[in-house]
């Protein structure tokens, strides 16, 4: 797992982050400068300087407001910083251009996990697993927050679901929280 994926598992407590055609989005400048100051925020945002990263792809945006991975990019960002109500307006504005991106959807999800929007969280990862019902992490992560909206036997359920579709730290998490 590379160092991007390492972040991202820890911000949002994913066990594993999606392929790279996942987060790719449509909808990038044509224009040179506009991608060369998104370069500079993946750069930025790679070396861990997520401020700087911020500031970039809000660059971007501010010049491209269809820049659909400078939202995404920007969201995770926020995310890593813990600003996750900014974050669940970047993913919601690419939602609201893609609604098909799972990844937005699951990010989203995780961010409203974090604010203890559990109710908001269960819609978006229902969303993704309806999509895409063999999605481990949906499961794993509407599990979370089944547990922290009160229902713990909703959430074994869904860890377990988890762990039979190959997510190995599942057994960890269903073990930790004596599920049966």
């Amino acid at each position: 797992m590379n160092r991007f994926a390492l972040l991202l598992s820890a911000a949002f407590g994913l066990t594993h982050a999606t392929h790279a055609q996942d987060l790719a989005l449509a909808g990038g400048s044509g224009d040179a400068a506009i991608n060369a100051l998104y370069a500079e925020g993946e750069r930025a945002y790679q070396r861990g300087s997520y401020e700087e990263a911020i500031a970039l792809f809000t660059k971007v945006l501010d010049q491209d407001a269809e820049h659909l991975n400078a939202y995404l990019q920007r969201g995770f960002c926020h995310s890593l910083t813990k600003r996750y109500e900014l974050a669940v307006a970047d993913f919601s504005a690419v939602i609201g251009r893609k609604p098909d991106h799972l990844w937005a959807y699951t990010s989203r999800g995780s961010a409203y996990n974090k604010l203890q929007q559990y109710d908001k969280a269960m819609r978006d990862f229902d969303h993704v697993i309806s999509l895409a019902p063999r999605n481990e992490e949906a499961y794993n992560n509407r599990g979370w927050a089944r547990k922290g909206s009160g229902d713990p036997a909703g959430a074994c359920k869904d860890w377990r679901t988890s762990q039979r579709m190959g997510n190995a730290e599942a057994r960890i998490i269903l073990t930790n929280n004596r599920c049966k």
